[in-house]
């Protein structure tokens, strides 16, 4: 199949702007405006002709909302130079949209949603045996699996010059394999996907799989959890050569971001091309308000109005067994006793897996438990601390 342009993909946002008329078209141009103002760091020197330029398309677009679809679609056309500039910026955007919208995206078969695939090098996977011999010629028998979080996308693992994944493979021998999936889908939807991917992968790996690590960020560690699950309710084989799971904050318990409904508003803002999407952010998709309290399974929103005020009703989901478990949580900063409180998304308390309730506290052992201090969310990926402990966890 030929890979779709990022505009081609864009304009599949024409069958979402029918039911969001003015609005999306306000986003589309502040992406606009945003994408063709030039650096920040050189003061967007020109956002000004950028708004003078733009400024009759969108008001066009806005004065005949009857013909929404085909005007956006042209509008949308306008940028294709401006994205293409962009480069890895625009596969951000992609992901974003999919973390706010993911789930409409999904059920409307717009051409923006995300599939799930495992990739190398941010390039999808074909898991026949010949194919992967051939793109990862020193494929080891024991794998890293790494799994982002919400809104967020498989070559964002690399941070700040750093790649857990990259860095595991050198130093341990290690064979990392990336995620890549639409975060607004339910999380025991992509649970369910990656159980049944992952035993695709197993199955066609070169060399005799031996062990499997999971190794997720933020909703990424709740994805791998319910994974899990699945892979035990349908009997996959990969599943009892899974030895580790580690979580990088991982909001076990949910967020009360998501409780207080700004839980996509506050990662949309990481990028400049994305943070116009910040509007969208009410709409919350299925996956962020799965993160109210880290739903895991199906039976945690099924036949549920998700938006409905109401107490965590939870099914208890225990760790799984015969998997060494760690958890890794961030403060960006500490109170005047020293207790570590929160990385700006997901509070210590809950990374770790602590709960009040001795029914849905998940039971980290003590040795398993870390919090990175001056760390907040996103630094987790980069933090050299943060690294040497995964590389013990991944060792032990």
């Amino acid at each position: 199949m030929t890979k779709k342009t990022w505009v081609e993909q864009l304009r599949g946002a024409t069958k979402m702007a029918v039911d969001a008329t003015r609005g999306v078209t306000d986003i589309v141009e502040a992406m606009h405006v945003n994408i063709g103002s030039g650096p920040a760091v050189i003061g967007r020197p020109l956002e000004g002709i950028t708004r003078l330029l733009t400024a009759p398309t969108y008001s066009a677009v806005r004065g005949v909302t009857s013909l929404v679809g085909s005007g956006l679609d042209a509008a949308l056309a306008r940028l294709q130079p401006l994205l293409a500039q962009s480069g890895h910026e625009s596969s951000a955007v992609l992901s974003a949209l999919n973390g706010v919208l993911g789930d409409y995206l999904a059920e409307t078969n717009n051409p923006l949603a995300i599939e799930m695939t495992l990739c190398r090098d941010g390039v999808p996977l074909e898991l026949t045996r010949e194919s992967l011999r051939s793109r990862i010629p020193a494929a080891g028998p024991s794998l890293a699996i790494f799994i982002h979080g919400s809104s967020m996308n498989d070559e964002q693992w690399l941070r700040a010059g750093h790649s857990h994944g990259a860095a595991l493979e050198r130093d341990t021998g290690m064979t990392a394999v990336y995620v890549r999936y639409n975060s607004g889908l339910h999380i025991s939807q992509n649970g369910h996907s990656l159980a049944a991917l992952i035993d695709r992968l197993v199955a066609a790996w070169p060399v005799p799989v031996k062990s499997v690590a999971l190794i997720g960020h933020s909703m990424g560690g709740l994805v791998a959890r319910s994974a899990l699950i699945s892979a035990e309710q349908h009997s996959f084989a990969w599943r009892k050569l899974t030895t580790k799971l580690v979580t990088l904050g991982t909001p076990h318990h949910g967020s009360a971001l998501e409780r207080a409904g700004n839980w996509a508003d506050v990662l949309l803002q990481v990028s400049q091309y994305s943070a116009p999407l910040a509007r969208l952010g009410q709409i919350r998709s299925a996956g962020v308000t799965d993160l109210r309290f880290g739903n895991v399974v199906d039976a945690d929103w099924q036949g549920r109005d998700r938006f409905e005020p109401g107490e965590d009703a939870r099914v208890p989901a225990p760790l799984p067994q015969g998997v060494a478990c760690y958890a890794i949580a961030g403060s960006a900063s500490a109170d005047v006793a020293g207790k570590p409180l929160s990385d700006g998304l997901v509070s210590v308390e809950s990374a770790l897996g602590i709960d009040q309730n001795p029914g849905r506290a998940l039971g980290f052992p003590e040795a398993n438990r870390w919090v990175a201090t001056r760390s907040t969310h996103l630094d987790l990926l980069s933090n050299p601390q943060v690294y040497e402990k995964l590389l013990g966890f991944t060792q032990s």
